[in-house]
């Protein structure tokens, strides 16, 4: 099934994929590539050199800027700013805008903000209000202004505990080359 365009967004791209939703008062401009699945809800801005993937979800008031890659199955609170520029001067434009990249299945919480160039890993989790200024590993938990490491998230977004077994879902993890791996 196409896309679905509520009547009063703006969409000027044809790359968006089967069964993403595209609510009211959303304006994407013509180059962005949006995957299958997706919900892009109301009062959001998408630029032209940004690529969306699949089942992400961007909740209300997003403004994703050039430059920016957002992987699948990605969660985006409402209000979370974006940055594509680190020396920001009006009408001055650099030769290409900073890459900030999303890995799939991170989360990132209500009016988190995200300084350009920034690399957030896979199934990493962002606190509401947070200011992100450096790179987040995989499974991480991040809170603050700026965001601090806090702890260690499953796949299932519940806190790992002190032995890396999340009492959830029963997936348990451990520590190699420094990073957090799932145990088969």
């Amino acid at each position: 099934m196409p896309y679905f365009k509520h009547p009063n967004a703006l969409v000027e791209t044809e790359n968006i994929g089967d069964n993403t939703r595209v609510w009211a008062f959303a304006h994407i401009l013509p180059m962005a590539k949006i995957g299958s699945d997706c919900n892009i809800n109301d009062q959001t801005f998408i630029e032209n050199d940004v690529i969306i993937g699949n089942h992400v979800t961007v909740k209300s008031g997003v403004y994703i800027w050039d430059g920016v890659r957002i992987e699948d199955h990605v969660f985006i609170g409402p209000n979370v700013t974006f940055t594509n520029d680190l020396r920001p001067r009006s009408q001055q434009y650099p030769e290409s805008f900073a890459k900030t990249v999303v890995r799939e299945w991170a989360s990132l919480g209500a009016n988190a903000t995200v300084v350009a160039g920034i690399e957030i890993g896979r199934y990493a989790m962002i606190g509401a209000g947070s200011v992100v200024t450096k790179n987040i590993p995989d499974h991480t938990l991040w809170y603050g202004n700026p965001a601090r490491m806090k702890g260690y998230v499953c796949c299932c977004g519940n806190s790992l505990e002190t032995d890396y077994s999340c009492k959830n879902c029963g997936l348990q993890f451990g520590m190699q080359n420094e990073k957090l791996v799932e145990i088969k």
